[in-house]
């Protein structure tokens, strides 16, 4: 694909910002990325659909408890799927760059069994723990019914991640688009929609959590076997299976306290608020991390890079695509945080009357994940580089620190005092994680271009400020619709025309005007 990019008069223009080999893996990783774009939005719109139809259902205090069980789920599978969907991404992308795509299969089937193994014990576990669970967390009647339903989807969220982190590492983004950000949260809303015509329950609202993520499973699972049918067997080498353990020992508890570094102030809070200020911080907390939707769709396309330039020691082309991936993202990103920023009560207003008390919380919340942004794909580096034993210990000191602070300032300010906690704990491990990638691999994200932003950035949060103060005494569904799409508006002309690199909207338009018959062959396959 690179080679067919680098002709003709495109090439005339970038050949100074951008050779030939470099552009390719640009328009590859922004085709891919695209992709994404479109999956995380549906799963965005349907996450936070699936939280407004419970609040509004069920209420607040419910959705306080269903949140906590189906986090946990999410967390605990992330644990013991001991670190086998990244070191599926890693070697899969290893071994096709080396020309040797057989050994995949072998990969998937020792990686599919340690996970297996792993999580279905742990279920088994939480399935006998549920009760003793819900009383941790001061949900004793609520609880036990959606924690036991929490132990069912455990392995099958462990499972469905290592079989779509295989295809990843085949860069092929298509399954992961359409069976993890799409199809799990739609499966969800369907099973759920079909539970309360039976019963409208917290247990049968998790339960058909559960039932989603076994329909994903066996859609990821079919997928991979068919993206490796056509590869012949080859026997595995010396030592594979000690190498995947090797690499999945610190990535297991790296994963699980990557996780709570999002819940751990959240779970400490439910401690010391009621139900009904849990659920309206549970919104906040989902509708914050809407800002990472950009960087979520570029981390999982630009992994498999990431394993296979580092491996062939192509360090002047990782540290260029970061640079402009970390740009795209934030750019990617501005119009959200802009939205979030100025009109966080209309925002959350969504969710019914007495969620507005949460714009406090939001605002805080905002401040980390903007730190999460700004630096990019710099945790996924750290981890496709084989550093995965600093991966978790940076993981352990930040959860440290957002446990501590958590205790410290919850206690005495509430879900402010957790959002802090959050916040402050984002941007520590963020800026731990740049100095470890700059120091192993010597790259970093900002270059001259980086600043170009903030012009966009001004001119549409103006924009946006003053059409809510115009409509902010009106419906806040006409203020919170006509001032996001105003300013948004806005800051995509000026970022057009002042915000990019010439390089970035050379190639841009290249993919926008390619003909029909390229088009089709564009899959990040």
């Amino acid at each position: 694909m690179g080679s067919d990019i680098s002709k003709g008069g495109v090439r005339g223009r970038l050949n100074a910002a951008l050779p030939a080999e470099r552009l390719g893996d640009h328009l590859r990783i922004l085709s891919g990325t695209g992709q994404n774009i479109v999956g995380l939005a549906v799963y965005v719109v349907a996450s936070l659909g699936t939280n407004i139809l419970i609040s509004r259902r069920l209420g607040a205090a419910a959705l306080g408890v269903i949140t906590l069980a189906t986090q946990f789920a999410f967390v605990a599978g992330a644990a013991t799927r001991f670190g086998m969907d990244m070191a599926t991404v890693r070697t899969v992308a290893i071994d096709v760059g080396r020309r040797e795509p057989g050994r995949v299969r072998g990969v998937m089937a020792r990686a599919s069994a340690i996970a297996a193994i792993a999580s279905g014990v742990v279920a088994v576990a939480v399935f006998l723990a549920a009760p003793g669970l819900a009383r941790a967390f001061g949900s004793r009647v609520l609880g036990k019914p959606a924690f036991q339903a929490a132990a069912l989807a455990l392995p099958f969220v462990a499972l469905c991640q290592v079989y779509l982190g295989g295809t990843r590492g085949l860069k092929i983004m298509r399954h992961t688009l359409f069976i993890y950000w799409a199809g799990q949260p739609v499966a969800w809303i369907a099973l759920l929609v079909g539970g309360w015509a039976v019963a409208q329950t917290v247990g049968v609202t998790t339960l058909a959590y559960a039932g989603s993520w076994i329909l994903a499973t066996i859609a990821a699972w079919f997928a991979w076997r068919r993206e490796t049918a056509r590869y012949p067997a080859t026997p595995p080498p010396p030592g594979e299976l000690r190498d995947l353990l090797g690499y999945g020992a610190p990535r297991a508890p790296a994963a699980l306290l990557g996780q709570l570094l999002f819940w751990t102030d959240y779970f400490v809070a439910s401690r010391y608020v009621t139900s009904q200020t849990l659920g309206v911080y549970a919104a906040a907390v989902r509708v914050s991390q809407a800002l990472v939707l950009f960087l979520i769709a570029v981390n999982y396309m630009f992994s498999p890079f990431v394993a296979d330039l580092h491996e062939r020691g192509e360090r002047v082309q990782l540290d260029a695509l970061y640079k402009a991936l970390t740009r795209w993202i934030v750019a990617g990103s501005l119009p959200i945080l802009l939205t979030l920023l100025v009109l966080p009560g209309p925002v959350l207003l969504v969710f019914g009357g007495s969620f507005a008390t949460g714009t406090t919380a939001l605002r805080i919340l905002l401040v980390g994940q903007t730190v999460n942004v700004a630096t990019g794909s710099v945790g996924f580096i750290l981890i496709m580089v084989g550093r995965t034993c600093w991966d978790l210990m940076v993981y352990l000191g930040s959860f440290l620190l957002d446990f501590a602070l958590a205790v410290l300032l919850a206690s005495r300010l509430g879900t402010t005092g957790a959002a802090i906690a959050q916040a402050v704990t984002l941007a520590a491990s963020n800026g731990v994680r740049l100095y470890l990638v700059w120091r192993f691999v010597h790259i970093q994200p900002f270059d001259r271009h980086y600043a170009r932003l903030a012009i966009p950035a001004a001119a549409g949060g103006g924009v946006m400020v003053a059409v809510h103060l115009a409509l902010r005494h009106g419906a806040w569904p006409v203020d919170l619709l006509v001032s996001a799409l105003a300013g948004a508006a806005v800051y995509a002309a000026v970022l057009v025309w002042v915000g990019l690199a010439p390089a970035e909207r050379a190639a841009i338009s290249r993919v926008l005007g390619r003909p029909r018959k390229e088009t089709s062959g564009a899959r990040p396959e």
